[in-house]
């Protein structure tokens, strides 16, 4: 029995007819994920027709929606996007384009003005400007805020909003990519969907590729269980360039709490007068970076995890460094309570988490990938905005301004005509091997990284693909390892032990996907 249509958000059936079996022919964009990025490359491909495909109701998925900081733009009358693109290159240490960080910064005001007017409650001023905050290697206050700490959720109810009673977009909540569909000169066609216990060959004109980033690799991360890099890996599998993977972003300050995943204490605290300590009550980061607790967060995330060993790092944000705690960070402040703790009395104990990717996809400025058809957008794309160490309050603005010029791109492409295309999903890696492949990549492509241990863990994930094939998971998990492997020196947020110089010159890590084989084995 065929599925029943897909419903639009105002009920119209979904723009597809029948191939052949369970394939359907889509002329329009095909877009997996549903975060920021996602929604944004929906909404700007109006009035193509749209398929969003979502492993969960909208908003129950994606990283975007627990953004705590915000939106960093130079909305102040005294700030321009000049200064915001400087501060952005000196914190991707070499490894940002000058081209991409310029386009983020010119059109992110814009961004940020575009969000407002679809609802997003951003905090004002009693004459209507927008309020910004100072948060770590930003030279001026440009970060604007929803509620405190409560960005990504607010914006995305917006976007959501929006994208619902759009006529053009229609969602599948409950599907998910398990393979992406290409043709015999490698130009991707499609995906292969599953949904509601079938595979469905999507064929559309083009695929816009916005799953996220990886931190569900690592055992502590602040993002969401489906964050988990698988949809790099089917990117990589399909044969697509993959920049700079070993460049993962810790987050110095997830609360070490013991939950999975590490709820987050926001940048701003620390901006707003919050300090680190040791178990002593003694700051630590002033005698490791002149910035202190405000120094980019490779630095402070490397200060948190050398106390690890010795008693436990700590935010201070007791009175009076921070007052009206509640009222201002509401969302750390519900997560303290949970725990037994009143962030107005209490030292909150903190650890570093995975919580942000800046390789990904090699994208340019509109999102094209390596591949025909494919385009990438948001963290699973690496366009250069980044480099080695994402600016705070950057991310959710890159995935508005590049997940609008995704869209506006795939809103003027056509469908190629092509016969449906066979494939078979991917290897899927069963729970216990997946959570000890999590515990593996905390302890050796962690926030710092040595040879030894890197070689031993890439072994582990090998072994694993013989048993298991080439699943996403072990795909994104081997292109991140042998990244870290071949960058033989220290730069933003990869550190290497046993190569902890500078080089020189900034170079790029490019790799594509090598089957996770015995031969593989044998080559590392």
């Amino acid at each position: 029995m065929p599925l029943p249509p897909a419903q639009s958000a105002v009920g119209a059936p979904a723009l597809f007819r029948a191939a052949q079996g369970e394939a359907w022919l889509h002329d329009g964009p095909l877009i997996l994920g549903a975060g920021l990025a996602g929604l944004a490359a929906a909404l700007a491909a109006a009035p193509r027709a749209t398929l969003v495909v979502s492993p969960a109701p909208l908003g129950g998925a994606c990283a975007s929606a627990w953004a705590q900081g915000g939106m960093a733009a130079a909305l102040d009358p005294a700030d321009d996007p000049d200064q915001h693109a400087a501060d952005t290159l000196v914190a991707g240490a070499g490894l940002c384009d000058p081209e991409a960080v310029a386009v983020l910064t010119r059109e992110g005001p814009d961004a940020v003005r575009w969000l407002a007017a679809l609802g997003a409650p951003f905090d004002r001023d009693a004459a209507g400007a927008f309020q910004l905050s100072l948060e770590a290697a930003h030279g001026r206050a440009r970060v604007a805020r929803v509620g405190g700490d409560g960005a990504g959720a607010a914006i995305m109810d917006a976007v959501i909003a929006q994208a619902r009673a759009a006529a053009h977009v229609t969602f599948w909540e409950d599907a998910r990519a398990v393979s992406l569909l290409s043709d015999a000169e490698g130009r991707v066609r499609g995906a292969l969907i599953s949904r509601q216990g079938r595979l469905i060959r999507v064929i559309a004109s083009t695929v816009i590729l916005a799953t996220g980033g990886v931190g569900g690799l690592y055992a502590v991360t602040t993002d969401p269980a489906e964050v988990d890099g698988s949809g790099l890996g089917l990117a990589a599998l399909a044969g697509a360039e993959i920049q700079d993977p070993e460049m993962v972003q810790f987050h110095p300050t997830a609360l070490a709490l013991g939950l999975d995943p590490a709820p987050l204490a926001t940048e701003a605290l620390r901006g707003e007068g919050a300090v680190l300590v040791n178990a002593a009550g003694e700051r630590f980061m002033p005698a490791l970076d002149p910035r202190g607790d405000l120094a980019p967060r490779d630095i402070v995330a490397r200060g948190v995890a050398a106390q690890l060993g010795r008693g436990g790092a700590f935010l201070d944000a007791r009175e009076p460094r921070i007052r009206g705690f509640a009222h201002h960070f509401p969302a750390v402040f519900a997560a303290c309570q949970r725990a037994g703790l009143d962030p107005a009395r209490d030292l909150l104990p903190v650890q570093p988490a995975a919580h942000y990717h800046m390789g990904g996809v090699r994208a340019d400025l509109a999102g094209r990938s390596s591949l025909e058809g494919l385009l990438a957008a948001g963290e699973c794309a690496a366009n250069g905005v980044h480099g080695a160490n994402r600016l705070a309050s950057n991310s959710l603005l890159e995935a508005a301004v590049f997940g609008r010029r995704a869209g506006a791109l795939a809103r003027d492409r056509s469908a190629v005509p092509t016969r449906p295309l066979a494939a078979a999903p991917a290897a899927r890696l069963p729970a216990a091997e997946r959570a000890a492949l999590r515990q593996a990549m905390a302890r050796a492509a962690g926030v710092a990284r040595d040879r030894t241990g890197l070689e031993g863990l890439l072994g582990a994930i090998l072994a694993q693909g013989e048993r298991h094939g080439d699943a996403p998971l072990l795909v994104t998990a081997a292109l991140i390892v042998r990244g870290a492997l071949a960058r033989t020196e220290s730069r933003g947020a990869h550190v290497r032990l046993d190569h902890p110089e500078t080089a020189a010159e900034a170079r790029h890590t490019r790799l594509r996907h090598a089957p996770l084989d015995a031969a593989s084995r044998r080559a590392a």
